[in-house]
């Protein structure tokens, strides 16, 4: 028995590998006589959106992958049927998508309107070159009730026309064949080369598994397309299509199927947005609205002020006296000095907290209040020391302070300012020669700006709470008012809260909770109902009680439906990608009404955690204890953070709660993202806008949301997040 699975494990993969060699064959025989103008692979145009949110033709998938890191949306109707996907590029070689669909006239389980959630993920195999095709191979609806479910191996060429002028954008025609199975198996197979038996959708599965015992069995048939791009915003797209829709023609009567081919018609509106026109199956007229952002292109260029230009100091055998160390011996210089470096740096966004003066060096410790990255708070903090500090000092010892905590210290030489701002490879030579490493305690001899504590800030905006996937409407929103403040009593001590008042909304009128574990997050509803709430009210207290460690204790009404006290303790070393932490806390669930009133449920609840930097931005955690309802597991999470603040992951737990009592969903998932506000502004920001999206949100795997965990405070000031972004050290 062994060695009869292993034989089919490796013809299962020789197949595979098999049917996309046949495939790239197809599209390369004709690369020979190809226009001496080859296209430049690397100027392709990003690929436009299939109907289900993919890059592809018409309903087919393509090979096509989109630009590193492009997060897109894609909303698409055709024969009674409404997607919505969302597509994020991973890796260059990797993009994951989440869709959820609506289904018109769908009969089934006593469904009016069927509406569903799926994630897909594709892989590419093959980069696409003068001589091979891309090809990709993908998995559609493998997480879900599996009604769109299929897999697919698919290659895609792009072709200069004869004639064409070479200074255009390459790749105006495109060729794209396929092989596919499950829905993309089902109209005009030509066999199951691996095994007939594949399980089928249940309309009454709670989804949520992943369907591995489907993924490349049961039929398989061809598909394939073109694409024209006669310029630079028009596309027509023929395709011809392998899925039979069988439930939605046979079973139920969402719309009838006449034909395999499908024509489409696309436009690009802007470099962000195409609208498509669509004739499928030789019934049905459909539409698509895209809109993809791309991070390493915002809609403008992010402008502020221009940094100051580094100070040249005279060449100290020409003007020994500009050197000497006189001006320290007044008793009145250091308070001179912290007074001129703490005006200068308010220009640059930066907030002095402790000035270190000394004949020969500095140690400035400073708030960043102004840029997503740190390293552009580091360099133009060196250049403020350098434009202002006497010719004597040498050495800049600068430390970015993040909610009292000194995060890290980078010490720059003076004279390497000054000799290499204008060099070509600046920042790389400029880190060459830049030390790292911990900031260690505030020294007894700082100078603090004297009117930087206490301190009160307040603001007042719109919020927003959506809730997601109610069967009866899938999106509910609520809509109105914030008021946030905070008064930071000393370094380190915060005491901050907010008041929320709904304007419009429809959330308090969704589905009450059918959970049978301890209701900690699916009574949102009961939560829901008051127009004015006291959101959060909290006291804190961050520092770092050794080297290489960081503590918090929060206490107060930590959320809008927990309120107790929180502990937590992280251990990051600045130079190491490794941090581990652990987070205790005890809570009780608050009144429906969110004032200060409390319900009976409470519980210890808590976390080891772990964190590890990947490389290229990745971010893997693990955190592994106890949840809200009492259950016991663990929650994996991957993130990618890019240079420019844009931050794209997804998460899933895992715990002791059972499918059956976990309900809809099966466990504990999402994604998320996180866009950085100057992205859109085009003016240097902290703040972002993000948005989390779980297939459903249930009672098992949820975790306390506490404000300002400590790893997120501290990893964008420590070496790995500072060397990713040293290129902008100079901005």
């Amino acid at each position: 028995m062994v060695a009869g699975r292993g034989g089919a494990r490796v013809r299962y993969r020789l197949w595979i590998r098999a049917a996309g060699v046949a495939v790239a064959s197809v599209l390369a025989a004709s690369v020979q006589a190809q226009d001496p103008g080859e296209p430049s692979y690397a100027l392709i145009p990003a690929p436009s959106l299939n109907f289900y949110g993919s890059p592809g033709l018409i309903d087919m998938p393509s090979a096509e992958m989109l630009p590193d890191g492009s997060l897109t949306t894609g909303v698409s109707y055709f024969g009674g049927q409404t997607r919505i996907t969302a597509t994020f590029q991973a890796l260059p070689w990797l993009s994951a998508s989440f869709r959820y669909n609506g289904i018109q006239n769908w009969n089934l389980g006593g469904f009016q309107t069927y509406y569903d959630r799926g994630f897909d993920v594709r892989f590419r195999l093959l980069k696409e070159s003068k001589r091979w095709p891309a090809i990709t191979i993908g998995l559609q609806d493998f997480i879900g009730t599996g009604i769109y479910a299929g897999e697919y191996v698919v290659a895609t060429k792009n072709f200069t026309l004869p004639g064409w002028n070479a200074s255009r954008v390459p790749g105006r025609l495109k060729i794209s064949a396929g092989v596919g199975w499950g829905r993309l198996g089902s109209n005009n197979s030509f066999g199951s080369p691996f095994s007939t038996t594949r399980p089928t959708f249940q309309v009454d599965s709670t989804g949520g598994q992943v369907a591995y015992d489907q993924w490349f069995r049961g039929p398989a048939a061809f598909f394939g397309g073109l694409e024209y791009l006669p310029n630079d915003r028009l596309g027509l797209k023929l395709e011809y299509s392998s899925d039979a829709y069988v439930i939605e023609t046979q079973t139920t009567s969402v719309f009838e199927r006449d034909s395999s081919l499908n024509f489409g018609l696309e436009y690009k509106v802007s470099n962000r947005t195409t609208l498509g026109a669509y004739y499928a199956y030789g019934s049905e007229f459909g539409v698509t609205l895209q809109f993809q952002m791309d991070p390493h292109n915002p809609p403008g260029l992010i402008t502020g002020p221009a940094p100051l230009p580094v100070e040249q100091r005279p060449p100290r055998v020409e003007n020994p006296l500009a050197y000497s160390t006189d001006w320290i011996k007044s008793a009145a210089a250091p308070q001179q000095v912290r007074a001129v470096v703490e005006q200068v740096l308010k220009r640059d966004g930066l907030a002095l907290e402790h000035l270190v003066v000394g004949t020969d060096s500095v140690e400035l410790r400073f708030r960043n209040l102004r840029y997503r990255s740190n390293t552009i708070a580091i360099g133009r903090a060196a250049r403020v020391l350098a434009q202002v500090l006497p010719a004597s000092v040498e050495t800049f010892r600068l430390v970015p302070v993040v909610g009292g905590l000194g995060a890290s210290a980078a010490t720059i030489r003076r004279s390497d300012l000054e000799a290499l701002e204008f060099q070509p490879d600046a920042s790389e030579a400029l880190w060459a020669v830049t030390a790292i490493g911990e900031a260690g305690p505030v020294p007894s001899d700082a100078l603090p700006t004297p009117d930087l504590y206490p301190n009160f800030r307040w603001s007042l905006g719109p919020f927003f709470a959506p809730s997601y996937f109610d069967p009866d409407q899938p999106v509910r929103m609520d809509f109105g008012l914030q008021l946030s403040a905070g008064y930071e009593i000393a370094p380190g001590w915060l005491l901050a809260g907010s008041i929320r008042h709904r304007l419009v909304g429809n959330v308090k009128d969704g589905r009450l909770s059918n959970s049978i574990l301890p209701r900690v997050r699916t009574d949102q509803t009961l939560y829901a109902q008051e127009q004015t709430t006291l959101h959060r009210l909290y006291l804190s207290h961050q520092w770092q009680p050794g080297e290489n460690l960081y503590a918090r204790v929060t206490a107060g009404y930590l959320e809008k439906m927990f309120g107790g006290i929180s502990t937590e303790l992280l251990w990051k070393p600045v130079n190491s990608r490794l941090g581990l932490g652990i987070e205790a806390n005890y809570v009780r669930q608050r009144e429906y009404e969110q004032r200060l009133g409390f319900r009976d449920y409470s519980i210890l609840t808590g976390h080891a955690s772990a964190y590890m930097e990947l490389g290229g931005g990745f971010l893997g955690q693990i955190d592994v204890g106890r949840y809200l309802a009492g259950d016991l597991g663990a929650t994996f999470n991957l993130s990618r953070t890019f240079n420019n603040g844009w931050s794209v992951g997804g998460f899933f737990s895992l715990t002791d709660v059972s499918s059956a009592d976990f309900g809809e969903g099966s466990f504990d998932k999402g994604i998320y993202f996180t866009i950085p506000v100057n992205w859109f502004l085009g003016q240097p920001s902290r703040q972002t806008v993000g948005l989390g999206i779980r297939p459903v949100q249930r009672d098992g795997g949820q975790r306390l949301e506490v404000p300002n965990r400590l790893y997120g405070q501290v990893r964008n000031a420590h070496a790995k997040a500072l060397r990713g972004q040293w290129s902008r050290v100079w901005e």
